[in-house]
């Protein structure tokens, strides 16, 4: 299957309702592994397990896990994701 790129907005603030894995510091892309149930992240129906986080917030990722946390974290009200299938 060919990667697509897509944007992703979620509103309302924290929590989120994803969880990521891998990064640069492992040697890996960053993807979500998981989707909570009834959260934002679920409720924008476009979010699937195993997609690429490629940036947020319009910040491209270098591809550590800390940076995507960190970017996640400062998101109060809007969190802006492009991901890869």
């Amino acid at each position: 299957m060919e990667n697509v790129e897509f944007r992703v907005l979620l509103t309302g603030g924290a929590p989120w309702g994803f969880t990521l894995k891998g990064g640069r510091e492992h040697g890996e892309p960053l993807i979500i592994t998981k989707i909570e149930e009834g959260s934002k992240a679920a409720a924008v129906d476009k979010l699937l397990a195993g997609d690429e986080i490629v940036s947020i917030n319009d910040v491209s990722l270098s591809g550590f896990r800390q940076e995507a946390i960190c970017l996640v974290k400062g998101s109060h009200k809007i969190l802006k994701l492009v991901v890869k299938r």
